[in-house]
């Protein structure tokens, strides 16, 4: 398998499944400040996903898959003794499925008026933008409630969320306000997977 990527986006969340599974693995860096995007040999990266974004997993057999909640799922499967997902077909997987969906659709894409990459957005879209946000966070801060983790156990929803949470403290917001998730993330962090995949992305030293 091959993982394109780009330091701390949110394919690092696969990276560290990756580490996770314990399954080899090839790393390919993808510059999505560049246009257009290249990969390491010189190809554009619409020949290898057409939607020209981070992750994308290519597989033996030919396959790419695409988007991180899917992506981390199918290599979650491959290695059920791991504990990563929960038994296809159980309660415990749709709540899973459910976390997946809400980190992708309001915590990920929630980050996006923040950066404001071509500078286009207000302060004031900034502020309405946060203020959503922190609803959604206050959100997973009731939820988390009596448990470590987001599903109980740890799993690729607290990977996902954890990369979407590294963002916020390069957009100058504090977790204070959210104690559960800020604990969360702490423990997210000591695990060696999760060290593994940030030392081989350049973001720890």
């Amino acid at each position: 398998m091959k993982l394109y990527y780009t330091p701390g986006a949110c394919s690092m969340a696969v990276h560290i499944v990756l580490e996770e599974a314990g399954l080899p693995y090839d790393l390919e860096r993808i510059n999505l400040r560049a246009s257009p995007r290249l990969t390491a040999d010189g190809r554009d990266f619409r020949t290898i996903n057409p939607r020209n974004y981070v992750p994308a997993l290519a597989l033996p057999c030919g396959t790419v898959l695409t988007e991180a909640a899917a992506i981390m799922q199918y290599v979650a499967d491959l290695v059920p003794g791991k504990g990563l997902v929960p038994r296809a077909g159980t309660l415990e997987r749709a709540q899973l499925a459910e976390w997946l969906n809400f980190i992708a659709t309001e915590i990920h894409k929630g980050t996006g008026p923040l950066w404001d990459v071509d500078g286009q957005n207000s302060a004031g879209m900034k502020q309405r933008a946060w203020a959503r946000l922190s609803l959604r966070l206050d959100d997973v801060e009731t939820r988390l409630a009596g448990r470590d983790y987001l599903n109980g156990s740890y799993s690729v929803a607290d990977a996902y969320l954890f990369t979407c949470l590294g963002w916020l403290g390069f957009l100058h917001h504090s977790l204070d306000r959210w104690p559960r998730i800020k604990a969360l993330r702490a423990r997210v962090f000591k695990r060696p997977a999760v060290q593994a995949a940030m030392t081989a992305e350049g973001l720890l030293g």
